[in-house]
C-alpha cells in the first residue's frame, strides 16, 4: 500500500508541475506570416503583446540572405551597431526561450534592414502575468516539428511513465 501512495505522489506532483509550465509558455512567431523579413513591420506586431518568463519566440527568416543579433544594449539596438553582438543567430528558423525578466534587443545583421526597422526589443515580464497564467498559444506560423522518430520528454512526463510503470509492477505482484 506504500508503494501505491508514492506512485499517487509522484504522478500529482508530475501533474502539477506540467500543468503550471505548460500553460505558461507561449510561442510567439516574430512578424507572423512573413517572419523575420523586411517587409515585415516588427515593430506593428509586436505592438500590444507581452513576453513572460517560460515563453519563446521564433525567428523564421532565409538563412542565406539574413542573420540576427542579439545585442546588449539599447543605444545598440537603437544605432544598429551589431558589431559586438551577445549572440548571433544564422540557422534560419531560431527558438529563443526567454528564461528571465528583462529587455532582450535583437536586429538584422545587416545594418540596413535594421535601420529601416528590422529590429525587435522584448520586455519579459515575471511568470506570474495575469495573461502568462492564461493557456495560450500565439499561431501566426508553424514552430518547427520534432523529426519522425523521435518524441520529447519533459520532466514531468518521465515522472508520470515512472510512476505509472511503478503502479503496473506492483500491482501485478
Amino acid at each position: 500500500m506504500a508503494i501505491l501512495q508514492m506512485v499517487m505522489a509522484v504522478v500529482v506532483m508530475a501533474a502539477t508541475l506540467g500543468g503550471e509550465m505548460a500553460g505558461a509558455q507561449v510561442h510567439h512567431v516574430v512578424g507572423g506570416d512573413r517572419g523575420w523579413d523586411p517587409s515585415s513591420d516588427v515593430a506593428s506586431w509586436s505592438s500590444g503583446r507581452s513576453f513572460s518568463v517560460g515563453d519563446k519566440i521564433w525567428f523564421a527568416y532565409s538563412a542565406a540572405e539574413e542573420s540576427i543579433a542579439e545585442l546588449n544594449s539599447k543605444e545598440e539596438y537603437e544605432s544598429c551597431d551589431a558589431s559586438n553582438p551577445i549572440r548571433m543567430y544564422t540557422d534560419g528558423l531560431d527558438g529563443i526561450p526567454l528564461d528571465g525578466e528583462g529587455i532582450r534587443y535583437f536586429v538584422s545583421s545587416k545594418a540596413e534592414n535594421c535601420k529601416n526597422g528590422l529590429k525587435l526589443h522584448v520586455e519579459v515580464g515575471p511568470l506570474g502575468n495575469s495573461e502568462a497564467q492564461m493557456p495560450k498559444v500565439v499561431v501566426a506560423a508553424e514552430p518547427p516539428t520534432t523529426p519522425s522518430g523521435s518524441v520529447p520528454l519533459h520532466g514531468s512526463s518521465v515522472l508520470i511513465l515512472v510512476g505509472l510503470w511503478l503502479y503496473v509492477y506492483y500491482m501485478a505482484i
